[in-house]
Order: C-alpha cells, then sequence, then structure tokens
C-alpha cells in the first residue's frame, strides 16, 4: 500500500488514499474524509489542538495520567510525526504505527498488539501514529489507519477514555481527522498573542467539522500562564469558556526532561496544585461538558482586538 497522497479533485472535499465521505464536509472544505464505518465505539474522544510548543504533548500526557488515577481505560494516541507525545508516558520513544505497517509492507493482519500500543504509566496505552515522510503524504491517513488497527484488534471496547494529541495548529484536513472521532476538542492556550491567534484558526476548523460529525468545543486549557487576561477576553468574545488553567512552572519543564508525568515528580506543594488540577479536569471531561457554539474572528479582527491600547 503506499501512503503517497494521489491527486484528487478539491470539489471532492476528498484525498486518494481515504474512503470518499457520502456528504459535504462543510462549505468549501477540503477536509479528508476517513471511511465512516471506523468509528471508535463508546469510549469518550478528546482531541486536543493548539499552537506548536505550547504544551499539548504535555497536557495530553497528565491529563491521560490523571484519568487513569480515577479509575478509567485510558488509550493515547500521538499523531505528530516526531511521535513524542508518549515518552513520558512509557519512559521512552516508541515506534510509529507507519514504522511498523512498513516493516510488513502494510499487512495489518501479520501484527500483533503488542507491536503498536504500549503500556504506560499506571496502565495508560500509548499508541504513536507517526506520519508519512515529509511533503509525501497525508496526516488524515495515518490517522485511520491507526484508527483501523486499534478496531481490527479490539482495543477500543474495553477503552473509557481515547485522546488524540495532533500535531501543532496545522489544521489541514489532515490533521482534522482526529475531529471526526472526537467528541470534545479542546484547545491548549497561552496567554499570548501567537497561542490565541492560532486558537481563533483552530476553532474555525473544530466548527467547520462539527457541521457533520459529533465533534463539539469542549474548552480551553490555559497553559504556562501566571494572568489569563487576554484568554478570559477571546473566551468572553467569541463564546469559550477555560476549563483549566496550568501556571508557568519550572517543574513542569523539568518532568519532561526526566521523562515523567507530573504524578511521579516530588511531591512540593506547587506540583501537588497542578496534579489537582488534573485531577479535576479530568473529573469535569469524564462528567460531561456543555458544547461551545465558539464563533471564530476575522484574522483582521483579532489582530486588532488582542494587546493593549
Amino acid at each position: 500500500m503506499n501512503i503517497q497522497l494521489k491527486s484528487s479533485s478539491l470539489t471532492s472535499g476528498g484525498c486518494g488514499t481515504c474512503a470518499t465521505a457520502e456528504r459535504a464536509d462543510g462549505e468549501g472544505s477540503v477536509q479528508v474524509h476517513l471511511d465512516p464505518k471506523l468509528n471508535i465505539g463508546t469510549a469518550k474522544v478528546f482531541a486536543v489542538y493548539g499552537k506548536g510548543g505550547i504544551g499539548k504533548s504535555t497536557t495530553s500526557s497528565n491529563l491521560s495520567a490523571a484519568f487513569s488515577k480515577i479509575g478509567k481505560r485510558v488509550l493515547q494516541i500521538g499523531c505528530d510525526p516526531k511521535h513524542d507525545s508518549t515518552f513520558t508516558l512509557t519512559k521512552r520513544m516508541v515506534p510509529t504505527v507507519i514504522d511498523i505497517l512498513e516493516q510488513v509492507n502494510f499487512h495489518s493482519e501479520e501484527l500483533r498488539v503488542e507491536d503498536f500500543v504500549f503500556e504506560g504509566y499506571n496502565g495508560v496505552m500509548c499508541v504513536e501514529a507517526g506520519g508519512p515522510p515529509a511533503g509525501t503524504g497525508c496526516g488524515g491517513y495515518v490517522v485511520g489507519q491507526t484508527v483501523k488497527l486499534l478496531k481490527e484488534h479490539h482495543l477500543l471496547e474495553e477503552t473509557d477514555v481515547v485522546i488524540f494529541d495532533v500535531l501543532g495548529d496545522v489544521v489541514c484536513g489532515g490533521f482534522a481527522a482526529p475531529l471526526q472521532h472526537a467528541n470534545r476538542a479542546l484547545i491548549v492556550t497561552a496567554n499570548d498573542f501567537d497561542s490565541i491567534f492560532a486558537m481563533n484558526r483552530i476553532v474555525a476548523a473544530i466548527q467547520a467539522k462539527a457541521k457533520n460529525y459529533q465533534v463539539r468545543l469542549g474548552g480551553v486549557i490555559a497553559n504556562r500562564s501566571r494572568e489569563t487576561d487576554q484568554i478570559d477576553r477571546f473566551n468572553a468574545a467569541i463564546g469559550l469558556s477555560t476549563l483549566a488553567r496550568f501556571p508557568d512552572l519550572d517543574a513542569i519543564r523539568m518532568s519532561r526532561l526526566k521523562k515523567q508525568t507530573l504524578f511521579e515528580m516530588d511531591p512540593t506543594p506547587e506540583i501537588v496544585a497542578v496534579q489537582q488540577e488534573y485531577l479535576r479536569l479530568a473529573a469535569t471531561l469524564w462528567a460531561g461538558t456543555e458544547p461551545l457554539d465558539g464563533k471564530p474572528m476575522k484574522d483582521r479582527d483579532i489582530f486588532d482586538f488582542l494587546g493593549y491600547q
């Protein structure tokens, strides 16, 4: 099987390596369509987005650990070709789904579960989807193949929570693909211009997917931010709300360097406070959040809106 994209009409909203959907995916959309039969099932599914480098993997891994701490069976899927989403959980860089499939010439029936699913901290199951070589393929295809494998091996049937950790602020069709599986999309942001500007664009992508899929905006996670005044102003203006706040602590940076989740760090008062915030966030998401109907701004409008006069 070749993972390179084939040519396709932009008006079809499709991709040569992905199943063609029977319905449009939002006006003017050219986003990738996955096989509609590849639904994840009964698990609660969250897709974590945000500007590149904002701390999505740190947030996703610690949220996965928090869900496990409240007794949930958790699967985290890293969707970045760098495959660095889960290393604080597994303590190593695990091989990607694409790496493993290439080894068996894409004969997925030859794979065992242990070839591509790795148990991490407190029983969190970890998968790194990986990606095609730069400039040669589609991230949406990779997500689709990963979900297909998980379904074939019945790994989603006893999973309570699935967390997609999605590459940077790339909101093309391929990396919007997790939104076709998710119940709630979460956006990680800092209290700065670039993060909030990226968040505005991500809101637009999520709302486009929400027209035809079950995904809805779940809320904002403020990260690396002592203050949240700009986030709060933006949320109020477009109809979002903040679910959790995590300060800019050196201990959080150190947790990545130590290849540990925050739940494995020495229990200083500041670490305990962050652990409790993650546990509170996990409990809130498990209980269910009301869908948000955010109204993204035009680029020029948000440029004028953010900052100090």
